[in-house]
């Protein structure tokens, strides 16, 4: 740190370190500090170090440490963190307090299920709409959120200031739809459509696949089958011996075979004699 950057006050200082670049991997891990740390100032903890938050995130306290100090780090040597400061501003860097509105287009049941999450509260944003073309659901309202008419999409998000807009409508729709809301002003779409969005650098765009996650967890289960398949074949001493690769030896049954043919040969002949005497 330069003499300049020293005589910063701190919070100049985080928000400098903020727009440098930061990997998109730390960005990712910021939601679980949050999170874990939300947890700790409900039980009552006042301090943890490194060490404590790495063996309840399952990270590496040098990890952690080279996390925090992409922003500033916020500890002190021999003290550790000071949790509800360091919950506070994680909260400010992650934006919980902005006060962002967000508007959810697609009143199905997926969107339905979203605005009575209060997932949204707790992270700082605010859902003021719902849209939807649908005459049988438009008035209707959800968790105290009213679904208004598609055709007031534009007009209701530029007088509202709208952040972030929410697509769960059909995917043939999502590409139109977004074109719509980054001519309105929103800069933030969180897309369950399926489809991969692409705007415009101004406008910032995560693309959720639900079934991603789904498939991980099956990939897992069939690893985990599969490696105690194989236990169970090593461990399985009856039936036929097998090779190296796998397939049935079945040269002791073979050799049985032959010799109970010429046992058998031996005893014709034996009866032959017998009948020529």
């Amino acid at each position: 740190m330069n003499k300049n950057e020293a005589e910063l006050p701190e919070a100049s200082r985080s928000a400098q370190a903020q727009k440098t670049s930061v990997s998109p991997a730390v960005i990712k891990r910021l939601p679980r500090y949050f999170r874990y740390l939300r947890e700790l100032i409900r039980e009552g903890k006042m301090r943890i170090s490194s060490g404590e938050l790495s063996k309840m995130m399952n990270i590496t306290a040098s990890q952690i440490r080279q996390d925090l100090n992409c922003f500033g780090g916020f500890g002190q040597q021999g003290y550790g963190y000071n949790v509800k400061y360091l919950y506070a501003k994680i909260s400010d860097i992650l934006g919980v307090n902005c006060n962002f509105k967000s508007v959810i287009v697609g009143a199905g049941n997926l969107g339905r299920a979203l605005v009575r999450n209060p997932m949204f509260t707790k992270r700082g944003v605010s859902t003021i709409a719902m849209f939807d073309i649908d005459p049988a659901v438009i008035g209707c309202t959800f968790s105290g959120v009213t679904v208004r008419s598609m055709d007031t999409l534009e007009k209701f998000c530029e007088e509202n200031g709208v952040d972030i807009a929410v697509l769960t409508l059909p995917k043939n729709c999502a590409e139109s739809v977004t074109k719509r809301l980054v001519s309105a002003g929103v800069h933030g779409i969180w897309n369950f459509t399926g489809i991969e969005l692409d705007t415009s650098e101004n406008v910032k765009v995560v693309n959720v696949h639900l079934g991603d996650s789904l498939m991980t967890l099956c990939y897992e289960l069939n690893a985990m089958n599969a490696i105690d398949g194989d236990d169970d074949d090593n461990n399985d001493n009856g039936g036929s011996a097998r090779d190296d690769y796998g397939i049935a030896d079945d040269t002791s049954d073979k050799n049985k075979n032959e010799q109970e043919t010429d046992e058998d040969e031996d005893e014709d002949e034996d009866e032959n004699e017998r009948i020529k005497r």
